[in-house]
């Protein structure tokens, strides 16, 4: 009851926190104005230690009143390179650049978090660590450069929050095990032979060979691997060429990868090279090719996912819960995984009735404010039963 009437007497400035963030967005590791304002904000709660561990992030500390562990609970503050067109009277205000995908209301539930389990330090056993991290859209990402700045020093488990239009407000969805997949890229570059688009047989034309790379590589995931497992090849770019009547020298290709399993992200650098080799080979054209391990995948701990679910279930009902399964796209939470156990949730956010069901990273994208406290409540009791 206490919790649910510091969450009451909050809900309309955290909405004002996060309509101020939405229409003031700034860019991967250019967060600097937003920063300030979270670092503000928490300077003015009581018990809580306040730092800047890099220069566009920030971190606050609040040590309870009995020995324990110590839990993070993570926010991600950047934004994207979208035109918003939600025409919202606190659009952005920066042209071509909005929050398209939920981190001003990430950042506003967890100031409203750090708020309400301030004033309930008494309860704390152990600490609570809040992490607002820059650069999450953006690789390498912020969560590497806030853990070699020192966040996670002797963390024992963390929580991270999503807020998802594909859910219904009012759901959690939870995940048990891979929730997000790692995200790679690769680029490769096909060398042939220009030459007179009237006159192919003298060229060695990339363009047709860069093709039958595109159409080759849809048979990694039908034909070369386990039907089981999960991956996506997508071929994004194709570039060559600058004449109707030029047969290019070369042309290249970029495309992401998304996997869950160490092995197949493996498999799949070594089958998409494969193909390329030897369809260029073929065609007696050469080629360069570069792949790129982005983020990692989310792997939510089982006994943790099970508390959150828990908990759920007590401060609702088991309707509450989503049962969602994993997303195929990337997250660099995945970094903290690394480091301890934890959970990634997500936070129902999805209302047609209000215009909230555009999907992430659409120009139309926005929330159903509702689910910030919503965000807020779980956080909170989820907090003080995992330090129980």
């Amino acid at each position: 009851m206490i919790v649910d009437n510091l969450i009451e007497q909050s809900k309309e400035e955290v909405i004002a926190w996060r309509r101020h963030l939405h229409k003031n967005p700034e860019l991967s590791f250019q967060e600097e104005q937003t920063a300030l304002f979270v670092y503000d904000n928490l300077c003015k709660l009581k018990n809580l230690e306040v730092s800047r561990p890099t220069k566009t992030g920030v971190m606050a500390r609040l040590i309870g009143d009995n020995p324990g562990k110590i839990l993070a609970l993570r926010a991600d503050m950047d934004a994207l390179s979208i035109q918003e067109e939600t025409k919202l009277a606190f659009a952005s205000q920066t042209p071509g650049i909005m929050h398209a995908c939920g981190h001003d209301g990430h950042t506003a539930m967890l100031l409203g978090t750090a708020k309400i389990l301030s004033q309930l330090r008494h309860q704390i056993k152990g600490e609570v660590r809040f992490i607002f991290q820059h650069a999450e859209e953006l690789f390498p990402g912020g969560s590497r450069e806030m853990i070699q700045a020192g966040v996670m020093a002797n963390v024992d488990m963390i929580l991270g929050f999503h807020l998802m239009s594909h859910i219904p407000v009012g759901k959690i969805g939870i995940v048990y095990g891979p929730a997000m997949a790692a995200s790679d890229t690769f680029e490769a570059t096909i060398q042939g032979k220009g030459g007179h688009a009237s006159q192919p047989h003298l060229a060695v034309d990339p363009i047709a060979i860069g093709a039958q790379v595109v159409t080759n590589l849809q048979h990694i995931v039908s034909r070369n691997l386990d039907p089981m497992e999960k991956l996506v090849v997508t071929v994004t770019t194709f570039h060559g060429g600058t004449s109707n009547n030029v047969i290019p020298d070369t042309v290249t290709l970029c495309g992401s990868i998304r996997s869950f399993s160490k092995t197949i992200r493996q498999k799949a650098e070594q089958q998409i090279e494969k193909i390329i080799d030897g369809i260029t080979k073929t065609h007696g054209a050469s080629y360069k090719f570069d792949y790129h391990y982005g983020y990692d995948s989310v792997s939510n701990d089982e006994t943790i996912t099970k508390i959150v679910e828990e908990t759920v279930e007590t401060f609702w009902d088991k309707q509450a819960v989503a049962k969602v399964p994993p997303l195929m796209a990337g997250e660099d939470f995945s970094f903290y995984l690394n480091e301890v156990p934890g959970c990634f949730i997500f936070v129902g956010t999805g209302n047609p009735d209000k215009g909230c069901d555009f999907p992430l990273h659409h120009p139309k994208f926005t929330l159903d404010e509702d689910s910030l406290a919503i965000g807020m409540k779980l956080s909170v009791h989820a907090t003080l039963n995992l330090l129980d």
